[in-house]
C-alpha cells in the first residue's frame, strides 16, 4: 500500500516542503530511512540524520528550518510526535479493515451480527451471541455462548471468550488472552482434598479496554468481574474472579490481582505487583514495579516494596539496605572500641 506526500499531509493537515508526489510504503526510524519509507523528527538529538536520511518523506515540526540541504521531502505539521501518531492509528486501520467471514468458521443458533463483521476462519461463535458493528474477529478465536460484543471491536487470532461476557465498545483483545475463564474457588474438607466452587458469574469489559497477549481475566463466583472504562493491561496479567478495576486505570505485564480486591481510577500499577485478595486500592494511586501489596492503599498514595510502603520512605531506607555491611562493619568497630 502506498501513499503520496500530499495524500499524508491531508491526512495531519499538515503543508509539504519538496515533492508532493513522494511515494512511500513503509515507516522508518529516521537514521535508518530508506528510499520508499516515511519518518519524522521531534527530538532535537536526531536534527543531524535529516541530512544524510534516504527517507521519501520526513513529518517535521512547523518551527523546523533545515541549517543544511536535503533530499527528503518534508510535511510541516504542529507536533510531529503526535502527527506521526495519528498515523500509525490510521495506517492500523487501514490495515485492520477486514471483512466477510472465513470458511471454515462456526456461527451456531441465534447469533446477531452488525455490519462490517470479519470472522476468520476457524473461528467458533456460539448459540445467542450479540456482535456490534465493525467487529473485526481474527483466526482461531473461540466466543462462548450468550457473550455480547460492542461495536468496534478487534480480536486477534487465538482469544478465548466464554460463554456470558460483556464486551463494550472499541475493545481489543490480544493474542491467546483469556476472558471469563473460571475462578480460582476451591473449599477444603478436613481430610485434605477440596472440592470446587462453581464459578457461576461473568466478565464485563466496558468501553475502549485493551488487554494484552496471554492475560486471564477470571469470571466472578456470583455477579461479575468489571473492568472498567479506559483501562489498558499489558501481556501477561491475572486478574481473579470479582476483581474490579476502575477507569483509565493502567497495569503493566506479570501483575497478578487476587480475588474481589477493588482498584480505583487513574491508578498506574508496575510490572510484577502481587496484590492480595480482598483489599481496596484507592484513586490515583502509584505502584512501582515489584511491589507487594498486602492491605488497603488510599487514594493518591505512591508505595513500593515488599511489603509495600511509602515510595519517599522507601527510597530513603534503600541507600540504608545498600550499606547495610558497611553500617554492621562499623557497629561491630564500634562495640570493640567501647569494650
Amino acid at each position: 500500500m502506498k501513499f503520496t506526500a500530499e495524500q499524508i499531509a491531508g491526512i495531519l493537515e499538515g503543508e509539504v516542503i519538496g515533492n508532493p508526489n513522494a511515494e512511500v510504503f513503509k515507516l522508518s526510524k529516521i537514521e535508518e530511512g530508506t528510499i520508499g519509507s516515511l519518518t519524522f523528527l521531534s527530538n532535537p538529538k536526531y536534527q543531524n540524520f535529516i541530512y544524510s536520511t534516504e527517507a521519501s518523506v520526513t513529518i517535521v515540526n512547523k518551527t523546523f528550518e533545515p541549517e543544511q540541504a536535503i533530499s527528503t521531502t518534508l510535511i510541516k505539521v504542529e507536533d510531529a510526535y503526535q502527527a506521526f501518531s495519528k498515523l500509525l492509528e490510521y495506517y492500523n486501520q487501514v490495515k485492520l479493515m477486514k471483512s466477510g467471514i472465513e470458511q471454515p468458521s462456526v456461527l451456531s443458533e441465534n447469533v446477531t451480527y452488525g455490519t462490517d463483521l470479519y470472522l476468520g476462519s476457524f473461528c467458533y461463535v456460539g448459540k445467542n451471541v450479540k456482535i456490534g458493528n465493525n467487529v473485526k474477529i481474527y483466526p482461531n478465536t473461540f466466543i462462548g455462548d450468550n457473550v455480547v460484543i460492542g461495536d468496534n471491536c478487534v480480536f486477534f487470532a487465538g482469544v478465548r471468550v466464554y460463554s456470558e461476557t460483556e464486551i463494550g465498545n472499541n475493545c481489543v483483545i490480544h493474542s491467546g488472552t483469556i476472558v471469563g475463564s473460571d475462578g480460582f474457588g476451591f473449599a477444603p474438607h478436613e481430610d485434605g482434598t477440596y472440592s470446587k466452587i462453581p464459578q457461576i458469574g461473568n466478565v464485563i469489559l466496558e468501553d475502549n479496554v485493551e488487554v494484552g497477549s496471554c492475560t486471564t481475566i477470571d469470571r466472578a463466583t456470583m455477579g461479575s468481574t468489571i473492568i472498567r472504562k479506559g483501562v489498558k493491561l499489558d501481556n501477561q496479567i491475572q486478574i481473579a474472579h470479582n476483581v474490579e478495576i476502575g477507569e483509565n486505570t493502567v497495569i503493566a505485564s506479570q501483575t497478578g490481582i487476587a480475588g474481589s480486591t477493588k482498584i480505583g481510577k487513574n491508578c498506574m500499577i508496575g510490572g510484577q505487583v502481587g496484590i492480595v485478595g480482598h483489599i481496596t486500592i484507592g484513586n490515583n494511586v502509584r505502584i512501582q514495579a515489584q511491589s507487594g501489596i498486602g492491605k488497603s492503599i488510599g487514594d493518591g498514595e505512591v508505595v513500593q516494596g515488599t511489603p509495600a510502603f511509602n515510595y519517599g520512605d522507601f527510597s530513603k531506607s534503600y541507600v540504608h539496605f545498600r550499606n547495610l555491611p558497611k553500617i554492621v562493619s562499623d557497629i561491630d568497630d564500634l562495640k570493640k572500641k567501647i569494650k
